[in-house]
């Protein structure tokens, strides 16, 4: 399927007219260079290289065979790179059992394991790196790694921890004189990399609510990038915040207005990850499949898939699939996929542009504008909204869900509509 405008969906444009894209449907044939498709992938996975429970060569080939077309291995404060032996033990946080190395072998073959005795009497296993990984599991137009880490830090007890995206260079934990320092600090490391070796990056803010670290104000002064994870399948992260503190899509929905109206920044983006740990049942606290984004394409390449994102073309989602997303100028128009016996509610949610020189005037922040049931749901602007974002909420549960009751879902990201001649202004 061709689509005439297939080309501008990797422009993004902002000006006073606010940001356009659009995205088409999934073409038959992926290899063409002017046809767009989409790519599912997961940003956030942790092996035996930091805190996760298991090789890298067996966690990229269970994404793969869940479906997955493209996975970060995003370790904290390293990169998948030279020689690291990890303990064969039955026994530990995190043991390396003889029944994983056995399943390595029938899965890669008996050359492919490396096992020694170190000096200390202990058995242990070579953890192969990315290229290796690679070298076995990559397939053009079928499934690619992109490298990544965790940039792990810290300012007082808040933890900050941000994702860099197709990094060719480990990065350090930058550490700042604040909160907002030391989270900025980081992001524009992730950004004078990309910058310095000529090569499409990407930062993304990870889990705000983890150990309470960070607040909507926070999020919103990110400055440089313009993304967070708004779904983190990790159970310990408090992505619906408790009674005194909002949840991520909350949020998301305070930080957009605060960008919009007092920071003249432009509108966050919203990832969905499963910021997976724990590889092995019964383990449900961090597993893979929880939560990833759908890009759109024309190719599958790591600076391919970077560059659609950093345009905006994704969408994040459970479990709900969408066939088509258009932005324009004129609103906001889905196509989902729907399935026997399940419906479906679009929330289009925003909030409204209000004169600022009116006193006693609050505005509401993320307000529902309107709902939808059909499978596809459309909403035009009327010109006075400051920012719309549109989730889908399926009736059928998450088979393995972050917290009890969670509904699979999708999010679309925001758009900036070009106010009407009467519409108030905000600044």
């Amino acid at each position: 399927m061709h689509r005439p405008w297939a080309h501008a969906l990797r422009l993004m444009i902002f000006s006073s007219a606010g940001w356009l894209a659009g995205c088409a449907g999934v073409p038959t044939d992926p290899t063409a260079a002017d046809t767009l498709r989409w790519w599912r992938g997961n940003t956030h996975t942790h092996s035996y290289w930091s805190d996760g429970n298991a090789c890298p060569e067996a966690i990229a080939a269970r994404y793969r065979d869940l479906g997955y077309d493209f996975l970060v291995l995003s370790d904290h404060n390293i990169l998948s790179r030279g020689e690291r032996w990890f303990p064969i033990s039955e026994t530990g946080s995190r043991p390396l059992r003889d029944t994983h190395v056995e399943a390595l072998r029938q899965r890669f073959g008996d050359d492919w394991v490396e096992v020694r005795t170190s000096a200390a009497g202990k058995r242990e296993l070579r953890l192969k790196t990315l290229e290796e990984v690679r070298s076995v599991l990559e397939e053009p137009g079928r499934f690619i790694l992109i490298e990544g880490e965790e940039i792990t830090d810290r300012f007082g007890k808040s933890e900050v921890h941000i994702n860099g995206l197709n990094l060719e260079e480990v990065i350090p934990p930058q550490h700042g004189d604040s909160l907002r320092d030391t989270i900025q600090r980081n992001i524009d490391a992730v950004i004078e990399q990309g910058r310095r070796l000529g090569r499409p990056v990407l930062a993304h803010l990870n889990h705000p609510n983890f150990q309470w670290s960070l607040t909507p104000l926070d999020v919103a002064h990110i400055r440089g990038e313009r993304f967070f994870e708004v779904y983190n399948g990790h159970r310990g992260v408090e992505n619906h915040g408790d009674e005194t503190r909002p949840g991520t899509e909350n949020m998301w929905d305070i930080a957009l207005t605060v960008r919009l109206t007092e920071l003249d920044l432009p509108p966050l983006f919203g990832l969905a990850t499963d910021d997976a740990h724990n590889h092995h049942a019964p383990d449900q606290v961090s597993i893979p499949g929880r939560g990833w984004v759908m890009v759109e394409s024309a190719t599958l390449t790591p600076d391919s898939i970077i560059q659609a994102m950093r345009a905006g073309a994704f969408y994040s989602s459970t479990g709900v699939v969408l066939e088509e997303v258009l932005r324009d100028g004129n609103g906001i128009r889905l196509k989902i996929r729907g399935e026997p016996g399940i419906s479906y509610e679009t929330r289009f949610v925003g909030s409204r542009r209000w004169d600022a020189e009116k006193e006693g005037v609050t505005p509401a922040v993320g307000e529902l504008f309107a709902r939808s049931q059909s499978l596809t749901p459309k909403y035009k602007f009327r010109g006075d909204e400051l920012y719309v974002r549109a989730v889908v909420i399926s009736s059928r549960m998450h088979p393995d869900p972050y917290a009890a009751g969670d509904f699979e879902s999708a999010w679309i990201q925001p758009v900036v509509p070009a106010p009407s001649p009467a519409a108030p202004t905000a600044r």
